[in-house]
């Protein structure tokens, strides 16, 4: 993972111009952990911790999400980029940041709809505290995560250092839009933001 490039240009990407995208945000720096360093040594744990490997499905059963996944990286203006339109029923996951299951927060993003209708993440906001969810992960294994809270904040004031710089445990984030339409580049005026951390992990089923 090149560091820098998550420590100085993590945003979300803009908007497309239906305003399906994801609200844009200036992280600025972060104060990394002193061991996320190609030597460095995490701290002794009491929870699950995986090593790494690339997400390839997204399943959470009480919402009937089932999809797949795939890696985005950073767009032309140093945001973080978003599934093609035409590709609005896959989640990008940013494959500069930790794969799920490793220390950090996994950052999966997705559209909440699209010009024919719902999108992959269209029912992120039905979930609850205690909600498990499912990743498949390329080594096989499956990363199951516990839903912690589901928030929604203004596009203008998330709050980056929570959603991004939290390297305390294994944690994942799922981000769409939502609230009101407000149409033009900025195109809902919300984030729902899914806020879950690691479980346990098991093999994939066959």
């Amino acid at each position: 993972m090149r560091v820098g490039v998550l420590a100085a240009g993590l945003v979300l990407a803009g908007t497309f111009a239906t305003g399906m995208g994801l609200g844009q945000l200036d992280l600025g720096l972060l104060d990394l952990p002193s061991w996320w360093t190609p030597d460095g040594k995490p701290p002794p744990r009491d929870f699950p911790v995986m090593e790494p490997s690339r997400p390839v499905r997204i399943s959470v059963p009480s919402i009937g999400l089932r999809a797949g996944v795939h890696g985005v990286g950073l767009a032309g203006d140093g945001s973080i980029d978003v599934p093609a339109a035409t590709r609005h029923q896959e989640a990008g996951w940013y494959r500069e940041g930790p794969t799920p299951g490793q220390f950090g927060p996994a950052i999966i993003v997705g559209h909440v709809d699209s010009r024919t209708g719902p999108a992959v993440f269209h029912g992120l906001r039905e979930l609850r505290p205690g909600a498990k969810i499912e990743i498949a992960r390329r080594d096989g294994s499956v990363a199951i995560f516990e839903v912690n809270s589901v928030e929604r904040f203004d596009k203008e004031h998330l709050p980056t250092r929570r959603l991004y710089a939290d390297f305390s445990r294994p944690s994942l984030r799922l981000i769409t839009c939502g609230g009101r339409w407000v149409g033009g580049a900025t195109g809902y005026a919300d984030n729902v933001v899914v806020f879950a951390s690691l479980v346990r992990a098991r093999p994939a089923r066959a």
